[in-house]
């Protein structure tokens, strides 16, 4: 069995080493011939090698190695030729196909990624070296989550299906004209929003390396900035009001519990990629009735069946996609079982019509609560 093992290892090493060369001549081959057009898509397989970051002692018991995380990227440079593409400096978007081994196969299992990206060069001139941020979201299948019966020890994870978010630091370092080598570090998150307990959620820090191939195109294309109108804010001043639902347990293997949100915000649009806020969030929420119950030995009425919270947000905006980041104070909740700080990230779309579609991730002092689903409506001021 050791040798097969050790075989099948050498024979992943040739055949790793082989596509390795085949695309560095394949490269070069593009490169001397004279290709003088832009790459429609890349291929990037990137490996990355990283400790899960123990943020929680009680998950400690599940760490038995350092995780590795492969990946297979497939994406599309922009070339420019809309505003915010010129605004994000020329963009790279695609989709990221990743495994990630926890090393522990008999409680954490290997983690099935899909979720797109962009890649957002950091430096406005392009040249053989560009620092870059990726950020990334999609959804993650975990094959070994929490299960009373078979998998008590595992209580970061309660559910198969999760979110998964990326954040990546990469360098861009051009090797000929269809060939970068792009090292960097990442820090990765798999959570299920406390859909589902337990969700302690587990965290990957780790560096990575990667060798981008731009395949040519036959076709020439000009570059010629054309302002997208619908990207473009019609003012500085907009108000944005929103409602969302949203589910959680209390306990493992418990009714789920509705969570109700409006909001309402007024924000300050100091360019196309630059968003400020201040705004109210109000919380209908069946979880926090059962706190108020515990407490006050009565079932909450009227008002003091919600939580309003007052918050201030910033938003970095890639064309008509949104990524807020919130923080908030409770200033009116009677019973307190989450103390006064509540936060949020997420993902909003503005169409061109005003309508705004609205996924969100609320926590509480980094600890998710629940998911967002929400439909919204963006007025502007004069």
């Amino acid at each position: 069995m050791i040798d097969f093992f050790n075989y099948f290892s050498a024979t992943l090493k040739k055949l790793f080493i082989h596509i390795i060369l085949s695309i560095v001549f394949c490269g070069n081959f593009f490169a001397q011939g004279g290709e003088s057009c832009n790459p429609e898509w890349q291929i990037k397989p990137v490996i990355n090698q990283g400790f899960i970051l123990i943020h929680r002692t009680s998950i400690g018991h599940l760490v038995k190695g350092y995780p590795t995380i492969y990946e297979l990227n497939v994406s599309r440079p922009t070339w420019g030729d809309k505003t915010w593409h010129i605004e994000n400096n020329k963009p790279d978007i695609g989709i990221s196909l990743q495994c990630i081994d926890f090393k522990n196969p008999q409680q954490l299992g290997y983690a099935l990624t899909a979720a797109p990206y962009v890649e957002i060069p950091l430096n406005v001139i392009e040249k053989k070296s560009r620092v870059v941020m990726r950020l990334c979201w999609g959804l993650d299948y975990i094959t070994k989550c929490f299960d009373v019966q078979t998998n008590r020890k595992n209580i970061a994870i309660g559910s198969h299906f999760n979110s998964f978010v990326q954040f990546k630091w990469l360098w861009h370092l051009k090797l000929s004209e269809s060939l970068r080598f792009e090292p960097g570090f990442a820090f990765s998150h798999v959570s299920n929003g406390k859909s589902k307990n337990p969700n302690l959620g587990l965290n990957v820090v780790s560096l990575n390396a990667g060798l981008n191939y731009l395949i040519p195109s036959k076709k020439s294309k000009t570059q010629t900035r054309c302002v997208d109108s619908s990207t473009c804010v019609k003012s500085k001043n907009e108000l944005l009001f929103f409602a969302a639902i949203g589910f959680n347990q209390r306990e493992i293997a418990t009714p789920d519990l509705k969570v109700i949100t409006v909001s309402g915000a007024y924000q300050r649009n100091v360019r196309n990629t630059h968003k400020f806020s201040a705004g109210v969030d109000l919380f209908y929420d069946e979880n926090y009735q059962t706190d108020y119950e515990n407490k006050f030995s009565v079932k909450a009425t009227g008002f003091d069946q919600m939580r309003m919270s007052v918050r201030l947000g910033y938003s970095y905006n890639i064309g008509r996609i949104s990524l807020p980041i919130e923080m908030g104070y409770y200033a009116f909740q009677k019973a307190k079982p989450d103390g006064y700080v509540v936060s949020r990230i997420g993902v909003r779309y503005y169409s061109k019509s005003g309508l705004v579609a609205h996924f969100g991730l609320r926590t509480h002092f980094a600890v998710a609560y629940d998911f967002e689903y929400g439909l919204g409506y963006r007025f502007y001021l004069k």
